[in-house]
Protein backbone atom coordinates (compact mmCIF):
# COMPACT_ATOMS: atom_id res chain seq x y z
CA UNK A 1 0.00 0.00 0.00
CA UNK A 2 1.32 3.45 -0.89
CA UNK A 3 2.24 5.99 1.73
CA UNK A 4 -0.59 8.23 0.56
CA UNK A 5 -3.19 5.53 1.10
CA UNK A 6 -1.82 4.62 4.52
CA UNK A 7 -1.91 8.22 5.77
CA UNK A 8 -5.39 8.79 4.39
CA UNK A 9 -6.78 5.75 6.16
CA UNK A 10 -6.01 7.34 9.52
CA UNK A 11 -8.95 9.74 9.03
CA UNK A 12 -11.18 7.89 6.59
CA UNK A 13 -12.25 4.99 8.86
CA UNK A 14 -13.25 7.41 11.61
CA UNK A 15 -15.28 9.46 9.13
CA UNK A 16 -17.05 6.34 7.85
CA UNK A 17 -17.78 5.17 11.39
CA UNK A 18 -19.31 8.53 12.24
CA UNK A 19 -21.30 8.48 9.00
CA UNK A 20 -22.76 5.12 10.00
CA UNK A 21 -23.65 6.62 13.39
CA UNK A 22 -25.56 9.41 11.62
CA UNK A 23 -27.36 6.88 9.46
CA UNK A 24 -28.26 4.87 12.57
CA UNK A 25 -30.07 7.95 13.88
CA UNK A 26 -32.10 7.95 10.68
CA UNK A 27 -32.78 4.23 11.02
CA UNK A 28 -33.90 4.62 14.63
CA UNK A 29 -36.24 7.43 13.68
CA UNK A 30 -37.74 5.20 11.01
CA UNK A 31 -38.06 2.36 13.51
CA UNK A 32 -39.88 4.60 15.98
CA UNK A 33 -42.29 5.63 13.22
CA UNK A 34 -42.93 1.98 12.27
CA UNK A 35 -43.29 0.68 15.82
CA UNK A 36 -47.02 1.50 16.23
CA UNK A 37 -47.74 -0.14 12.87
CA UNK A 38 -45.85 -3.25 13.95
CA UNK A 39 -47.88 -3.45 17.18
CA UNK A 40 -51.08 -2.97 15.18
CA UNK A 41 -50.12 -5.83 12.84
CA UNK A 42 -49.53 -8.10 15.83
CA UNK A 43 -52.91 -7.22 17.33
CA UNK A 44 -54.72 -7.71 14.01
CA UNK A 45 -52.99 -11.05 13.45
CA UNK A 46 -53.93 -12.14 16.96
CA UNK A 47 -57.55 -11.31 16.30
CA UNK A 48 -57.60 -13.18 13.01
CA UNK A 49 -56.12 -16.32 14.58
CA UNK A 50 -58.44 -16.07 17.59
CA UNK A 51 -55.68 -15.69 20.16
CA UNK A 52 -56.62 -12.07 21.00
CA UNK A 53 -60.39 -11.98 20.88
CA UNK A 54 -62.85 -10.16 23.06
CA UNK A 55 -63.97 -6.59 23.74
CA UNK A 56 -60.78 -5.23 25.28
CA UNK A 57 -58.62 -6.60 22.48
CA UNK A 58 -60.94 -5.13 19.84
CA UNK A 59 -60.70 -1.70 21.45
CA UNK A 60 -56.91 -2.00 21.61
CA UNK A 61 -56.78 -2.98 17.94
CA UNK A 62 -58.80 0.07 16.86
CA UNK A 63 -56.89 2.48 19.06
CA UNK A 64 -53.42 1.21 18.10
CA UNK A 65 -54.33 0.89 14.41
CA UNK A 66 -55.67 4.46 14.32
CA UNK A 67 -52.58 5.74 16.13
CA UNK A 68 -50.33 3.81 13.73
CA UNK A 69 -52.02 5.38 10.70
CA UNK A 70 -51.59 8.88 12.17
CA UNK A 71 -47.93 8.23 12.99
CA UNK A 72 -47.25 6.79 9.53
CA UNK A 73 -48.89 9.77 7.83
CA UNK A 74 -46.92 12.19 10.00
CA UNK A 75 -43.69 10.31 9.32
CA UNK A 76 -44.43 10.37 5.58
CA UNK A 77 -44.95 14.14 5.70
CA UNK A 78 -41.76 14.72 7.71
CA UNK A 79 -39.78 12.44 5.41
CA UNK A 80 -41.16 14.16 2.30
CA UNK A 81 -40.21 17.62 3.61
CA UNK A 82 -36.70 16.45 4.54
CA UNK A 83 -36.17 14.85 1.12
CA UNK A 84 -37.72 17.66 -0.94
CA UNK A 85 -36.46 20.71 0.98
CA UNK A 86 -33.76 22.51 -0.93
CA UNK A 87 -30.50 22.70 1.04
CA UNK A 88 -28.70 25.98 1.54
CA UNK A 89 -26.66 26.95 -1.50
CA UNK A 90 -23.82 29.43 -1.34
CA UNK A 91 -24.19 32.31 -3.84
CA UNK A 92 -21.36 31.97 -6.34
CA UNK A 93 -20.29 32.85 -9.86
CA UNK A 94 -20.02 29.74 -12.02
CA UNK A 95 -16.80 29.21 -13.95
CA UNK A 96 -17.48 27.11 -17.02
CA UNK A 97 -14.65 25.26 -18.71
CA UNK A 98 -14.81 27.65 -21.66
CA UNK A 99 -14.36 30.61 -19.30
CA UNK A 100 -11.38 29.05 -17.48
CA UNK A 101 -9.93 26.09 -19.41
CA UNK A 102 -6.50 26.36 -17.80
CA UNK A 103 -7.99 26.42 -14.30
CA UNK A 104 -10.17 23.38 -15.02
CA UNK A 105 -7.15 21.59 -16.45
CA UNK A 106 -5.05 22.41 -13.38
CA UNK A 107 -7.76 21.13 -11.03
CA UNK A 108 -8.16 17.88 -13.02
CA UNK A 109 -4.41 17.31 -13.01
CA UNK A 110 -4.37 17.98 -9.28
CA UNK A 111 -7.15 15.44 -8.75
CA UNK A 112 -5.22 12.89 -10.82
CA UNK A 113 -2.10 13.42 -8.72
CA UNK A 114 -4.18 12.97 -5.56
CA UNK A 115 -5.98 9.94 -7.05
CA UNK A 116 -9.44 11.34 -6.24
CA UNK A 117 -12.46 12.24 -8.42
CA UNK A 118 -12.24 15.68 -10.01
CA UNK A 119 -14.82 18.27 -8.85
CA UNK A 120 -17.87 18.36 -11.09
CA UNK A 121 -17.65 22.14 -11.54
CA UNK A 122 -15.80 25.24 -10.34
CA UNK A 123 -17.36 28.40 -8.94
CA UNK A 124 -16.06 31.62 -7.39
CA UNK A 125 -17.14 33.33 -4.19
CA UNK A 126 -16.22 36.88 -3.12
CA UNK A 127 -14.55 35.70 0.06
CA UNK A 128 -11.16 34.43 1.24
CA UNK A 129 -12.04 30.76 1.57
CA UNK A 130 -12.38 27.63 -0.54
CA UNK A 131 -14.50 24.53 -0.04
CA UNK A 132 -16.40 21.67 -1.69
CA UNK A 133 -20.17 22.04 -1.97
CA UNK A 134 -22.62 19.24 -2.69
CA UNK A 135 -25.13 20.34 -5.33
CA UNK A 136 -26.67 16.97 -6.10
CA UNK A 137 -30.13 17.86 -4.73
CA UNK A 138 -32.87 17.76 -7.42
CA UNK A 139 -33.78 21.38 -6.70
CA UNK A 140 -30.18 22.45 -7.39
CA UNK A 141 -28.91 20.14 -10.14
CA UNK A 142 -29.62 21.18 -13.71
CA UNK A 143 -30.96 17.72 -14.51
CA UNK A 144 -33.86 18.24 -12.09
CA UNK A 145 -33.12 14.97 -10.31
CA UNK A 146 -30.59 13.81 -7.75
CA UNK A 147 -27.14 13.70 -9.30
CA UNK A 148 -24.28 11.45 -8.27
CA UNK A 149 -21.68 13.93 -9.56
CA UNK A 150 -18.73 15.00 -7.44
CA UNK A 151 -19.03 18.17 -5.35
CA UNK A 152 -18.46 21.63 -6.78
CA UNK A 153 -15.15 23.33 -5.99
CA UNK A 154 -15.79 26.85 -4.68
CA UNK A 155 -12.73 29.15 -4.75
CA UNK A 156 -12.37 32.54 -3.10
CA UNK A 157 -11.98 35.07 -5.91
CA UNK A 158 -9.28 37.15 -4.09
CA UNK A 159 -7.05 34.06 -4.20
CA UNK A 160 -7.12 34.01 -8.00
CA UNK A 161 -5.93 37.60 -8.31
CA UNK A 162 -3.43 37.69 -5.46
CA UNK A 163 -1.86 34.23 -5.52
CA UNK A 164 0.53 32.82 -8.05
CA UNK A 165 -0.46 29.66 -9.96
CA UNK A 166 1.79 27.40 -7.89
CA UNK A 167 0.50 28.91 -4.64
CA UNK A 168 -3.12 28.42 -5.67
CA UNK A 169 -2.47 24.78 -6.60
CA UNK A 170 -0.85 24.17 -3.22
CA UNK A 171 -3.72 25.80 -1.31
CA UNK A 172 -6.38 23.92 -3.29
CA UNK A 173 -4.76 20.50 -2.88
CA UNK A 174 -6.38 19.66 0.52
CA UNK A 175 -9.73 20.94 -0.73
CA UNK A 176 -9.70 18.87 -3.91
CA UNK A 177 -8.51 15.86 -1.93
CA UNK A 178 -11.83 16.00 -0.07
CA UNK A 179 -13.66 14.62 -3.11
CA UNK A 180 -12.21 11.21 -2.27
CA UNK A 181 -13.93 10.70 1.12
CA UNK A 182 -17.01 12.53 -0.21
CA UNK A 183 -17.51 9.80 -2.80
CA UNK A 184 -17.95 7.09 -0.15
CA UNK A 185 -21.65 6.04 -0.18
CA UNK A 186 -22.08 6.14 3.61
CA UNK A 187 -20.52 9.59 3.96
CA UNK A 188 -22.53 10.93 1.02
CA UNK A 189 -25.77 9.52 2.46
CA UNK A 190 -25.05 10.93 5.92
CA UNK A 191 -24.33 14.36 4.47
CA UNK A 192 -27.56 14.32 2.46
CA UNK A 193 -29.51 13.41 5.59
CA UNK A 194 -27.98 16.23 7.67
CA UNK A 195 -28.43 18.80 4.90
CA UNK A 196 -32.03 17.67 4.48
CA UNK A 197 -32.64 18.23 8.19
CA UNK A 198 -31.08 21.70 7.97
CA UNK A 199 -33.26 22.56 4.99
CA UNK A 200 -36.39 21.25 6.72
CA UNK A 201 -35.72 23.46 9.75
CA UNK A 202 -35.31 26.45 7.41
CA UNK A 203 -38.55 25.67 5.57
CA UNK A 204 -40.42 25.44 8.88
CA UNK A 205 -39.13 28.91 9.81
CA UNK A 206 -40.47 30.64 6.68
CA UNK A 207 -42.29 33.86 7.61
CA UNK A 208 -44.87 33.66 4.79
CA UNK A 209 -46.70 30.55 6.03
CA UNK A 210 -50.37 30.72 6.98
CA UNK A 211 -51.58 29.65 10.43
CA UNK A 212 -52.40 26.05 9.44
CA UNK A 213 -49.22 25.53 7.45
CA UNK A 214 -47.18 27.22 10.18
CA UNK A 215 -48.55 24.70 12.69
CA UNK A 216 -47.88 21.73 10.40
CA UNK A 217 -44.40 22.89 9.45
CA UNK A 218 -43.75 23.70 13.10
CA UNK A 219 -44.18 20.02 13.95
CA UNK A 220 -41.90 19.06 11.07
CA UNK A 221 -39.31 21.58 12.24
CA UNK A 222 -39.47 20.25 15.80
CA UNK A 223 -38.78 16.69 14.60
CA UNK A 224 -35.95 17.89 12.34
CA UNK A 225 -34.34 19.88 15.15
CA UNK A 226 -34.55 16.85 17.46
CA UNK A 227 -32.84 14.66 14.88
CA UNK A 228 -30.19 17.33 14.28
CA UNK A 229 -29.40 17.52 17.99
CA UNK A 230 -29.15 13.75 18.11
CA UNK A 231 -26.67 13.44 15.27
CA UNK A 232 -24.83 16.77 15.59
CA UNK A 233 -21.73 15.38 17.32
CA UNK A 234 -21.45 12.46 14.91
CA UNK A 235 -21.82 14.76 11.90
CA UNK A 236 -19.15 17.16 13.21
CA UNK A 237 -16.72 14.31 13.88
CA UNK A 238 -17.44 12.88 10.44
CA UNK A 239 -16.45 16.17 8.82
CA UNK A 240 -13.29 16.32 10.93
CA UNK A 241 -12.41 12.84 9.78
CA UNK A 242 -13.00 13.80 6.15
CA UNK A 243 -10.81 16.88 6.56
CA UNK A 244 -8.07 14.83 8.23
CA UNK A 245 -8.13 12.26 5.44
CA UNK A 246 -7.99 14.98 2.77
CA UNK A 247 -5.14 16.76 4.57
CA UNK A 248 -3.12 13.56 4.88
CA UNK A 249 -3.59 12.73 1.22
CA UNK A 250 -2.64 16.25 0.12
CA UNK A 251 0.71 16.16 1.93
CA UNK A 252 2.25 14.46 -1.08
CA UNK A 253 1.46 17.46 -3.32
CA UNK A 254 3.32 20.78 -2.88
CA UNK A 255 3.44 20.40 0.89
CA UNK A 256 6.41 22.73 1.37
CA UNK A 257 4.94 25.39 -0.91
CA UNK A 258 1.60 25.13 0.91
CA UNK A 259 3.20 26.22 4.16
CA UNK A 260 4.55 29.34 2.44
CA UNK A 261 1.27 29.94 0.60
CA UNK A 262 -0.68 30.00 3.88
CA UNK A 263 1.02 33.32 4.61
CA UNK A 264 -0.56 34.68 1.44
CA UNK A 265 -3.96 33.39 2.56
CA UNK A 266 -3.76 35.48 5.75
CA UNK A 267 -2.50 38.48 3.81
CA UNK A 268 -5.33 38.15 1.28
CA UNK A 269 -7.90 38.03 4.08
CA UNK A 270 -6.52 41.19 5.69
CA UNK A 271 -6.41 43.11 2.41
CA UNK A 272 -9.86 41.95 1.30
CA UNK A 273 -11.42 43.02 4.59
CA UNK A 274 -9.84 46.48 4.38
CA UNK A 275 -10.87 46.87 0.74
CA UNK A 276 -14.51 46.01 1.43
CA UNK A 277 -14.94 48.09 4.59
CA UNK A 278 -12.85 51.14 3.67
CA UNK A 279 -13.17 51.36 -0.13
CA UNK A 280 -16.16 49.39 -1.42
CA UNK A 281 -18.62 50.22 1.37
CA UNK A 282 -18.59 54.02 0.80
CA UNK A 283 -19.27 53.42 -2.91
CA UNK A 284 -22.12 50.99 -2.17
CA UNK A 285 -23.73 53.54 0.11
CA UNK A 286 -23.61 56.04 -2.76
CA UNK A 287 -25.40 53.63 -5.11
CA UNK A 288 -22.22 52.67 -7.00
CA UNK A 289 -20.46 49.31 -6.95
CA UNK A 290 -16.75 49.03 -7.81
CA UNK A 291 -16.57 46.70 -10.80
CA UNK A 292 -12.99 45.49 -10.26
CA UNK A 293 -12.79 44.50 -6.60
CA UNK A 294 -10.48 41.56 -7.22
CA UNK A 295 -8.05 43.72 -9.17
CA UNK A 296 -8.32 46.29 -6.39
CA UNK A 297 -7.36 43.75 -3.75
CA UNK A 298 -4.00 43.35 -5.51
CA UNK A 299 -3.35 47.07 -5.13
CA UNK A 300 -4.54 46.97 -1.52
CA UNK A 301 -2.31 44.02 -0.67
CA UNK A 302 0.63 45.56 -2.45
CA UNK A 303 0.22 48.68 -0.32
CA UNK A 304 -0.31 46.60 2.83
CA UNK A 305 2.85 44.61 2.14
CA UNK A 306 4.82 47.79 1.53
CA UNK A 307 3.62 49.45 4.75
CA UNK A 308 3.66 46.52 7.15
CA UNK A 309 6.23 44.23 5.52
CA UNK A 310 3.88 41.25 5.86
CA UNK A 311 5.08 39.31 2.83
CA UNK A 312 8.70 38.19 2.61
CA UNK A 313 10.06 37.96 -0.90
CA UNK A 314 7.15 40.11 -2.09
CA UNK A 315 8.91 41.61 -5.10
CA UNK A 316 10.24 38.29 -6.40
CA UNK A 317 6.87 36.51 -6.22
CA UNK A 318 5.19 39.22 -8.31
CA UNK A 319 7.33 38.06 -11.22
CA UNK A 320 5.60 34.68 -11.22
CA UNK A 321 2.42 33.96 -13.19
CA UNK A 322 -0.71 35.17 -11.33
CA UNK A 323 -3.54 32.68 -10.96
CA UNK A 324 -5.99 35.04 -12.69
CA UNK A 325 -4.13 34.24 -15.92
CA UNK A 326 -5.94 30.90 -15.77
CA UNK A 327 -9.14 32.75 -16.75
CA UNK A 328 -9.99 33.62 -20.34
CA UNK A 329 -11.60 36.99 -19.46
CA UNK A 330 -10.51 38.06 -15.97
CA UNK A 331 -12.24 41.42 -16.25
CA UNK A 332 -15.66 39.88 -16.95
CA UNK A 333 -15.31 37.43 -14.06
CA UNK A 334 -14.08 40.20 -11.76
CA UNK A 335 -17.14 42.29 -12.60
CA UNK A 336 -19.51 39.39 -11.85
CA UNK A 337 -17.91 38.61 -8.49
CA UNK A 338 -17.80 42.33 -7.62
CA UNK A 339 -21.55 42.63 -8.17
CA UNK A 340 -22.13 39.49 -6.10
CA UNK A 341 -20.00 40.96 -3.30
CA UNK A 342 -22.12 44.11 -3.31
CA UNK A 343 -25.31 42.03 -3.08
CA UNK A 344 -23.93 39.82 -0.31
CA UNK A 345 -22.30 42.41 1.90
CA UNK A 346 -24.46 45.47 1.27
CA UNK A 347 -27.79 44.23 -0.06
CA UNK A 348 -27.77 45.94 -3.44
CA UNK A 349 -30.10 44.86 -6.25
CA UNK A 350 -29.18 42.11 -8.71
CA UNK A 351 -29.24 44.36 -11.79
CA UNK A 352 -27.66 47.71 -12.59
CA UNK A 353 -29.79 50.82 -12.96
CA UNK A 354 -29.77 54.60 -12.53
CA UNK A 355 -29.41 54.28 -8.75
CA UNK A 356 -27.10 51.26 -8.82
CA UNK A 357 -24.32 51.40 -11.39
CA UNK A 358 -20.70 50.22 -11.68
CA UNK A 359 -17.71 52.46 -11.20
CA UNK A 360 -14.09 51.84 -12.19
CA UNK A 361 -11.11 52.74 -10.06
CA UNK A 362 -10.04 55.66 -12.29
CA UNK A 363 -13.43 57.34 -11.80
CA UNK A 364 -13.74 56.45 -8.11
CA UNK A 365 -12.28 59.72 -6.67
CA UNK A 366 -14.60 61.98 -8.65
CA UNK A 367 -17.74 59.83 -8.82
CA UNK A 368 -17.63 58.39 -5.30
CA UNK A 369 -15.30 60.34 -3.02
CA UNK A 370 -16.18 63.85 -4.16
CA UNK A 371 -19.90 63.03 -4.40
CA UNK A 372 -19.84 61.39 -0.95
CA UNK A 373 -18.27 64.47 0.63
CA UNK A 374 -20.68 66.92 -0.98
CA UNK A 375 -23.73 64.78 -0.19
CA UNK A 376 -22.76 64.53 3.47
CA UNK A 377 -21.90 68.23 3.66
CA UNK A 378 -25.29 69.10 2.16
CA UNK A 379 -27.01 66.86 4.71
CA UNK A 380 -25.09 68.57 7.51
CA UNK A 381 -26.30 72.00 6.42
CA UNK A 382 -29.88 70.77 6.02
CA UNK A 383 -29.85 69.61 9.64
CA UNK A 384 -28.40 72.96 10.71
CA UNK A 385 -31.26 74.67 8.88
CA UNK A 386 -33.74 72.41 10.66
CA UNK A 387 -32.20 73.34 14.02
CA UNK A 388 -32.52 77.04 13.17
CA UNK A 389 -28.78 77.75 13.04
CA UNK A 390 -28.22 81.14 11.43
CA UNK A 391 -26.77 81.25 7.95
CA UNK A 392 -24.11 83.89 7.28
CA UNK A 393 -25.36 86.84 5.23
CA UNK A 394 -22.11 87.32 3.39
CA UNK A 395 -21.07 85.47 1.38
CA UNK A 396 -24.12 83.60 0.11
CA UNK A 397 -23.92 79.82 0.35
CA UNK A 398 -22.92 77.14 2.86
CA UNK A 399 -19.58 77.63 4.58
CA UNK A 400 -17.34 75.60 6.83
CA UNK A 401 -17.22 78.52 9.26
CA UNK A 402 -20.94 78.09 9.97
CA UNK A 403 -20.36 74.46 11.06
CA UNK A 404 -17.29 75.24 13.15
CA UNK A 405 -18.87 78.20 14.91
CA UNK A 406 -21.94 76.16 15.86
CA UNK A 407 -19.94 73.20 17.22
CA UNK A 408 -17.57 75.47 19.12
CA UNK A 409 -20.45 77.38 20.75
CA UNK A 410 -23.04 74.64 21.27
CA UNK A 411 -23.29 71.01 22.38
CA UNK A 412 -22.94 68.56 19.48
CA UNK A 413 -25.49 66.06 20.82
CA UNK A 414 -28.48 67.71 19.13
CA UNK A 415 -26.66 67.99 15.81
CA UNK A 416 -25.52 64.34 16.02
CA UNK A 417 -29.09 63.21 16.72
CA UNK A 418 -30.35 65.24 13.77
CA UNK A 419 -27.74 63.72 11.46
CA UNK A 420 -28.62 60.20 12.65
CA UNK A 421 -32.34 60.76 12.04
CA UNK A 422 -31.71 62.22 8.59
CA UNK A 423 -29.50 59.31 7.56
CA UNK A 424 -32.07 56.78 8.80
CA UNK A 425 -34.85 58.55 6.91
CA UNK A 426 -32.90 58.62 3.64
CA UNK A 427 -31.85 54.97 3.93
CA UNK A 428 -35.42 53.86 4.64
CA UNK A 429 -36.66 55.73 1.57
CA UNK A 430 -34.00 54.34 -0.79
CA UNK A 431 -35.39 51.70 -3.26
CA UNK A 432 -32.44 49.33 -2.68
CA UNK A 433 -32.26 49.89 1.06
CA UNK A 434 -32.12 46.72 3.18
CA UNK A 435 -34.57 48.33 5.60
CA UNK A 436 -37.05 48.79 2.74
CA UNK A 437 -36.81 45.21 1.47
CA UNK A 438 -38.18 41.81 2.36
CA UNK A 439 -35.77 39.06 3.40
CA UNK A 440 -35.27 36.06 1.13
CA UNK A 441 -37.91 33.39 1.61
CA UNK A 442 -37.12 29.92 2.77
CA UNK A 443 -37.26 26.76 0.72
CA UNK A 444 -36.43 27.21 -2.93
CA UNK A 445 -35.55 30.88 -2.41
CA UNK A 446 -33.62 30.40 0.83
CA UNK A 447 -30.23 31.42 -0.45
CA UNK A 448 -31.26 33.46 -3.48
CA UNK A 449 -29.48 36.76 -2.99
CA UNK A 450 -31.97 39.61 -2.78
CA UNK A 451 -31.56 43.17 -1.52
CA UNK A 452 -30.93 42.15 2.08
CA UNK A 453 -27.23 41.74 2.99
CA UNK A 454 -26.47 38.20 4.14
CA UNK A 455 -23.20 39.30 5.74
CA UNK A 456 -23.36 42.96 6.88
CA UNK A 457 -19.86 44.41 7.03
CA UNK A 458 -20.24 46.82 9.92
CA UNK A 459 -22.57 47.48 12.85
CA UNK A 460 -24.63 50.72 12.82
CA UNK A 461 -22.52 53.83 13.43
CA UNK A 462 -23.12 56.03 16.47
CA UNK A 463 -24.38 59.59 16.21
CA UNK A 464 -20.96 61.02 17.10
CA UNK A 465 -19.31 58.88 14.41
CA UNK A 466 -21.79 60.08 11.81
CA UNK A 467 -21.34 63.70 12.85
CA UNK A 468 -17.54 63.40 12.65
CA UNK A 469 -17.87 61.89 9.16
CA UNK A 470 -20.08 64.77 8.01
CA UNK A 471 -17.82 67.45 9.45
CA UNK A 472 -14.82 65.79 7.80
CA UNK A 473 -16.72 65.78 4.50
CA UNK A 474 -17.42 69.50 4.85
CA UNK A 475 -13.75 70.21 5.58
CA UNK A 476 -12.72 68.22 2.49
CA UNK A 477 -15.23 70.08 0.31
CA UNK A 478 -13.82 73.40 1.53
CA UNK A 479 -10.26 72.18 0.86
CA UNK A 480 -11.16 71.16 -2.69
CA UNK A 481 -13.06 74.36 -3.50
CA UNK A 482 -10.85 76.94 -1.77
CA UNK A 483 -7.36 75.43 -1.51
CA UNK A 484 -6.95 73.39 -4.72
CA UNK A 485 -6.98 70.01 -2.98
CA UNK A 486 -8.39 66.94 -4.74
CA UNK A 487 -10.32 63.80 -3.80
CA UNK A 488 -8.25 60.63 -3.80
CA UNK A 489 -8.36 56.91 -3.12
CA UNK A 490 -6.24 55.13 -0.54
CA UNK A 491 -6.41 51.38 -1.07
CA UNK A 492 -6.36 50.65 2.65
CA UNK A 493 -8.17 53.66 4.14
CA UNK A 494 -10.66 54.49 1.38
CA UNK A 495 -11.58 58.11 0.48
CA UNK A 496 -8.70 60.48 1.13
CA UNK A 497 -7.78 64.12 0.59
CA UNK A 498 -4.83 64.97 -1.65
CA UNK A 499 -3.00 68.24 -1.03
CA UNK A 500 -0.32 69.00 -3.62
CA UNK A 501 -0.63 65.38 -4.72
CA UNK A 502 0.13 64.03 -1.24
CA UNK A 503 -2.34 62.30 1.05
CA UNK A 504 -3.17 64.20 4.25
CA UNK A 505 -4.09 61.69 6.94
CA UNK A 506 -3.86 64.05 9.93
CA UNK A 507 -7.37 65.49 9.75
CA UNK A 508 -9.31 62.99 11.89
CA UNK A 509 -7.97 63.99 15.31
CA UNK A 510 -8.64 67.67 14.64
CA UNK A 511 -12.25 66.98 13.71
CA UNK A 512 -12.75 64.81 16.81
CA UNK A 513 -11.48 67.67 19.02
CA UNK A 514 -14.15 69.90 17.54
CA UNK A 515 -16.98 67.35 17.66
CA UNK A 516 -16.29 65.88 21.09
CA UNK A 517 -14.78 68.83 22.99
CA UNK A 518 -15.91 71.88 21.05
CA UNK A 519 -12.26 72.85 20.57
CA UNK A 520 -11.87 74.40 17.11
CA UNK A 521 -8.24 75.53 17.42
CA UNK A 522 -6.59 72.28 16.23
CA UNK A 523 -8.77 72.30 13.12
CA UNK A 524 -8.17 76.01 12.50
CA UNK A 525 -4.43 75.37 12.56
CA UNK A 526 -4.81 72.52 10.08
CA UNK A 527 -6.93 74.68 7.76
CA UNK A 528 -4.30 77.42 7.85
CA UNK A 529 -1.52 74.96 6.97
CA UNK A 530 -3.43 73.75 3.93
CA UNK A 531 -4.70 77.16 2.89
CA UNK A 532 -8.42 76.47 3.36
CA UNK A 533 -10.67 79.52 3.74
CA UNK A 534 -13.51 78.47 6.01
CA UNK A 535 -15.59 81.60 5.30
CA UNK A 536 -15.79 80.89 1.56
CA UNK A 537 -18.94 79.09 0.26
CA UNK A 538 -18.60 75.57 -1.14
CA UNK A 539 -20.50 73.69 -3.82
CA UNK A 540 -22.79 70.98 -2.47
CA UNK A 541 -24.93 68.28 -4.07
Amino acid sequence: MSGIGTSEERGAPGARARALAVLRVRSRALAVALLPAAVAVVLIAGGVTGHMGGGSWDVARWVVSSFAVVVLLAAAVVGAVIVRARPALSPTVELTESAAPDLHRMVRELADRLDVPAPSAIALTPDCDSWLEDRSHPGISKAGRRSEAAPVLVIGSPFLWWMRVAELRAVLAPVVAGTGPSAHPDIAAARRFVRGLDAAVAVAARPDLGPLRRFAYGLVGAVARLLLRTCRIHAAEMERGVAAAASDRAQAVDYGLRIVAQEQVGLAYAGWDRLLTRVALPAWRMGRWPSRLDAGVVSALTELSRRDRLAEGFTSRLGERPACDLLEEPGTIDEATSLLAARLFHGGPAETGPDWSPVDWQSYPEEVVDRKWRTEAARLHRVLDTLGVRRPTEPEGPTLARVMDHLAADDSETLAAGITAEVAREEAAAPSSPQNSQPPDGGDELWDVGSVPLFPLQPPRTGRDLLADHVTAMVCCAAVDTAGAAPGLDWLDGPSLLVDGERRGDLGSRVLSLVEDGDAEPLRGWLASVGVRAEKPVRLV
